[in-house]
């Protein structure tokens, strides 16, 4: 870092400009997370941890010393005093930054990058309040408890985009038998995104992908003369009759989300395709019941 940047003046105008980015973010997505009515986080089980969770009968094998006996004094039956099970978990985010994402089809609707970090940074909301520890799928952001942590992921979150046309996950810092989530549009090349579920899976890792699409890139409104260029600027093709490629490219798209869906369901994941143009809210109160059902 530079000398100037060190001065008073640099380090305002550095904390104004992140000021500027990291509580709109971090607002809607707490306004986001409160607007998903869950009720008590799905994880209440039984097992060991301090706070009373349920009374249930006592079967054949349980301890006495387990058995609540000012309960069982009011009932013809021994109850056990069940505690909620508070081994705390981690999730692990993996956001795809490429430039790809930062497309959006019309300007009443967010780009898929905006939509992607609402919904990681709002299921980190729901997910540290309730306890669990969550951070990203690389080394640079271990899972972590705690409002801290939440302000370390929203200033990643709010990053300046990468270079590359389009994103690869990253599976090399995966703990074991953690739960994952991967928000990208999965528009690039399969294979990386193949040989990181791979490897999550041989780790124990279950998670979810959601895979974030603009309408257009699902409807391919386009006709007549019409030049695609990537957001990155590195591939450009440009046609006459746009409209003759209409049925090969919803093939592709279809192909891709069935082979995005195939490889979930081999590897014990989860797939949802989101659109920009739907609620937020459906999207997230999806990716908070899949992290439950893939303990």
């Amino acid at each position: 870092m530079s000398e100037a940047a060190l001065r008073p003046t640099g380090l305002r105008r550095r904390a104004e400009e992140l000021a500027a980015a990291l509580p709109p973010l971090l607002v809607a997505a707490e306004h986001l997370a409160a607007a998903v009515q869950l009720g008590e986080h799905g994880r209440r089980r039984a097992g060991m941890g301090d706070e009373f969770w349920q009374f249930r009968p006592a079967h054949a094998g349980d301890e006495a010393r387990m058995i609540d006996w000012r309960r069982s004094a009011r009932a013809d039956v021994h109850f056990v005093r069940e505690k909620e099970w508070q081994a705390a978990q981690s999730v692990q985010i993996w956001l795809d930054d490429a430039r790809s994402m930062e497309f959006t089809g019309a300007k009443d609707r967010p780009t898929k990058g905006d939509r992607a970090r609402l919904l990681a940074l709002a299921l980190s909301v729901l997910m540290i309040r309730a306890g669990e520890r969550v951070g990203l799928a690389d080394a640079s952001a271990p899972p972590r408890p705690g409002e801290v942590q939440l302000m370390r992921l929203a200033q990643t979150f709010t990053a300046p985009p990468g270079e590359a046309d389009f994103g690869a996950p990253v599976a090399r810092a995966f703990l074991p038998h953690a739960r994952a989530v991967f928000l990208s549009d999965f528009l690039g090349d399969p294979a990386p995104v193949e040989a990181a579920l791979t490897e999550a899976a041989d780790r124990g890792v279950k998670g979810a992908l959601v895979q974030i699409l603009d309408p257009v890139e699902e409807a391919f409104p386009f006709d007549g003369r019409t030049i695609f260029e990537s957001m990155a600027g590195s591939l450009t093709y440009e046609t006459r009759k746009a409209g003759d490629l209409r049925d090969r490219y919803l093939q592709r798209i279809a192909e891709r989300k069935d082979r995005l869906d195939r490889l979930a369901r081999a590897t014990g994941w989860l797939f949802l395709c989101h659109h920009t143009g739907d609620s937020p809210q459906s999207a997230l109160l999806w990716l908070y019941r899949a992290l439950e059902r893939v303990r």
